[in-house]
């Protein structure tokens, strides 16, 4: 039985999934949900295992495109064939996000997700990098969304204030 999908922040087209290997990964992928609710961007949420429900995460993957998704958010750890997976099976772009395990520190999550092969592109972020996902993501629906480009350069200008905040903070405690 497969489950429905679980739709957080979704008003009007569905623009990103972000799928996760296990609901231990949630915590992390917390913060990709919430910057991609912060520019308005639609989400749903899945899991979906590379090993232990292969043919659903296939399937996912072939029918995302028809079902209004530009592009997959996947974090896995471990072995983290996720991304790699879901990449092969569509022709949306795919963000992986290496989850930290207790042994090797994402390390192995982080190598197992890079070393994609030739023509089965994944980009990859920081291990446990889910804000950076979400960003990275916002980025490239900005390309085609006007709204989104908007809130991006909102977004933007907000972050260079914060420095050049901490700039001035900086400079006038050090002041002769």
């Amino acid at each position: 039985m497969t489950a429905e999908p679980f739709r957080i922040g979704h008003n009007g087209p569905m623009s990103v999934a972000i799928v996760m290997g296990s609901s231990s990964d949630a915590s992390i992928m917390d913060d990709a949900v919430q910057i991609l609710r912060s520019f308005g961007v639609g989400v749903q949420v899945r899991v979906l295992s590379a090993h232990r429900t292969p043919d659903d995460a296939i399937a996912f993957a072939r029918g995302a495109k028809d079902d209004g998704i530009k592009l997959i958010i996947a974090a896995a750890g471990g072995a983290a064939h996720l991304a790699g997976v879901l990449a092969a099976a569509t022709p949306l772009p795919v963000i992986g996000v290496p989850i930290a395990l207790a042994n090797l520190g994402g390390l192995d999550s982080l190598l197992a997700m890079v070393q994609m092969p030739k023509g089965v592109p994944v980009a990859v972020v920081a291990v446990n990098g889910a804000r950076n996902a979400g960003l990275l993501a916002v980025r490239i629906l900005a390309l085609s969304d006007e709204r989104v480009a908007g809130e991006l350069d909102r977004f933007r200008k907000e972050l260079a204030d914060q420095v050049r905040d901490q700039d001035a903070e900086i400079v006038a405690r050090y002041a002769d």
